[in-house]
């Protein structure tokens, strides 16, 4: 168990972090509408050199998963607990990707 009570939960074979994880990785699996389940999809956060326009990574983003519903590729965090760091990251990712991430 971690800080946040999370309890690591196992379901065909992969380790969630939470039960409430594991919980949505089944919803998700036995959804016929869902396509193309993804697990811990990552996103760089990058930031430009105003000079000289050069890209660098300071950090990446992973989400829970990615999916495809009804057309419309879907990012999904199941969340307790919602820290400032995801916060901050969540409005990085919008910035770059112009993203919405789903919370569940």
């Amino acid at each position: 168990m971690n800080k946040y009570r999370a309890k690591k939960t196992e379901v065909d074979g992969i380790l969630f972090d939470s039960r409430k994880e594991a919980a949505r990785y089944r919803v998700l699996r036995d959804d016929p509408n869902i396509k193309d389940l993804e697990l811990q999809p990552k996103f760089d956060l990058l930031v430009t050199n105003l000079e000289t326009g050069e890209k660098k990574k300071v950090g990446f983003y992973k989400a829970d998963f990615r999916y495809t519903l009804n057309g419309e590729v879907i990012i999904e965090d199941v969340k307790g607990v919602k820290t400032s760091v995801y916060n901050l990251k969540k409005r990085i990712i919008k910035g770059i990707y112009n993203i919405d991430i789903k919370e569940t």
